[in-house]
């Protein structure tokens, strides 16, 4: 009944029109129960939430973080590769949407990777290494497969939490709007590193970097639609700064840090894992591990300033990810820790989240990653 009323809420709010499905995919950690390991695929119905059974779409281990390239012929994962480095992959998407075949593989040269990232013109593919402290540049060629490293370069600093912040932690990538920066937040260095890009050879030069409050600890950030603000989602102490963004001296100024978990709901200890904007720029979300709840936000067009809207549990455990879909009427939650992909609709005018009664079983999902926006119906 709970289901029923659900559906018939999100058919109100978003109407009736026939349904569409779309790939989901999901990129996972280590499995604790024997399940095969690899990037499985689900489907999402966007007009009810509905999730299909996942599948294993591709056998590959510890793809724990996905990127799809510009359009939607090409996945990119991150991934341990079978002597037992750290490396990337890239596989063809089948001409049904729905399988995957490797193309090739690549080393990292320095350990297992956090994070990835496709530049928007497809040039080059960009990671971050959180152990060793470091981020990787990879040329891809004109059939979407991964050339040689072309740059590696060691962060440095710390910070005030020395469990944490002992050293250097990149623990994310993303070019800018522009494509012509590369956005590094560094959680052991209290800030976003910031460098030029020359795509053609595929290298990268350190331009300068964003400073986050002492002991944050930055970990992954999401640009506003129309460029002009920037937002990181702070792990250690559950915050978000908001950046006014300057995409021609590629600087980063901070104007707002906001909580995303008030004080007295800390009780089991909790960590910030991810932060998703809405494509229409109006609204931004976080997940908070340990709260399991994911903090809904509206942002202020002028000033970029977030103001907070509500909690939503995610009916799991550990939601180390999750991902808008690109007509922006749900979000896909993974829990880590009870093997559960979560759908809730998103209210087009209020940013609010309304669950939509559908949970399905996914091994240790980490990374929800949908199609490009261009390439859905």
């Amino acid at each position: 009944m709970r289901f029923l009323l659900s559906t018939l809420t999100l058919l109100s709010l978003y109407g009736a029109a026939s349904a569409e499905k779309i790939p989901v995919w999901i990129g996972m950690s280590a499995p604790r129960f024997g399940e095969p390991e690899g990037i499985y695929r689900t489907m999402l119905n966007t007009e009810t939430g509905a999730l299909e059974k996942p599948e294993l779409a591709a056998e590959i281990e510890a793809p724990q973080f996905l990127a799809m390239g510009p359009d939607d012929k090409r996945l990119y994962a991150v991934c341990r590769l079978p002597d037992g480095e750290g490396g990337v992959a890239v596989f063809e998407v089948g001409e049904d949407g729905k399988s995957l075949r490797l193309l090739n593989t690549q080393p990292t040269g320095d350990g297992e990777s956090c994070h990835l990232a496709i530049d928007s013109s497809g040039r080059c593919l960009f990671t971050a290494q959180y152990g060793t402290g470091s981020v990787c540049a990879f040329p891809l060629k004109e059939d979407g497969t991964i050339g040689t490293r072309t740059a590696h370069v060691r962060h440095t600093g710390s910070g005030p939490n020395r469990q944490r912040q002992e050293g250097p932690h990149p623990h994310y990538v993303t070019p800018d709007p522009t494509n012509t920066f590369l956005m590094v937040p560094d959680l052991g260095a209290d800030q976003v590193v910031i460098y030029k890009t020359d795509l053609a050879s595929g290298r990268i030069e350190p331009h300068g970097a964003g400073r986050s409050p002492p002991g944050a600890g930055p970990r992954h950030m999401k640009f506003h639609p129309d460029g002009k603000f920037a937002y990181v989602l702070n792990e250690l102490d559950l915050s978000v700064t908001a950046y006014k963004y300057d995409d021609k001296a590629g600087t980063l100024t901070e104007i707002q840090t906001i909580s995303t978990l008030p004080t007295e709901l800390r009780e089991v200890p909790s960590s910030g894992s991810e932060i998703r904007m809405h494509p229409s720029g109006k609204f931004l979300y976080t997940a908070n591990r340990g709260h399991d709840s994911l903090a809904a936000f509206k942002v202020d067009p002028e000033s970029g300033k977030l103001a907070f809207i509500e909690l939503e549990s995610i009916r799991g455990c550990h939601p180390r990810n999750f991902n808008v879909d690109p007509t922006g009427n749900f979000a896909i939650v993974a829990g880590r820790d009870t093997n559960t992909l979560s759908a809730f609709g998103i209210n087009a005018d209020t940013g609010g989240l309304v669950y939509a009664g559908s949970v399905v079983n996914s091994p240790s999902p980490i990374c929800v990653e949908f199609p490009p926006a261009s390439t859905t119906p």
